[in-house]
């Protein structure tokens, strides 16, 4: 199935400066997506893995302090991709680089 433009970009200022944001196109999609073979087999998978996931967070007794932890592993990795260097152990919780209390950030090093 092939499909057209799935959007476009419009062009807006935030401060003095301007930028391209993406918009995507009007959803329900045109022609509209057909869930039948693979593509309905992968969707079961992701639906009985959402279903898993759901039913272990009532065993977990704070769920946002779970989630907090996941999210500052992502912001490892993601300045690892960009080429800077940090780790877990850069920025404990409740403090900030800046010496801020009641704030988080993850302390970045130059490589």
């Amino acid at each position: 199935m092939k499909r057209g433009e799935t959007g476009r970009y419009e062009v807006t200022s935030t401060g003095s400066e301007q930028v391209r944001a993406f918009v995507p196109a009007p959803l329900p999609p045109d022609p509209p997506i057909i869930f039948e073979g693979r593509l309905q087999q992968i969707l079961e998978q992701a639906l009985l893995s959402l279903g898993r996931l759901d039913s272990l967070t009532t065993l977990l007794p704070d769920t946002g302090l779970f989630l907090y932890n996941y999210v500052r592993k992502e912001a490892v990795l993601s300045s690892q991709i960009e080429g800077t260097q940090s780790s877990l152990s850069n920025s404990p919780a409740g403090t900030s680089s800046s010496g801020g209390e009641g704030r988080s950030e993850l302390l970045v090093l130059p490589r």
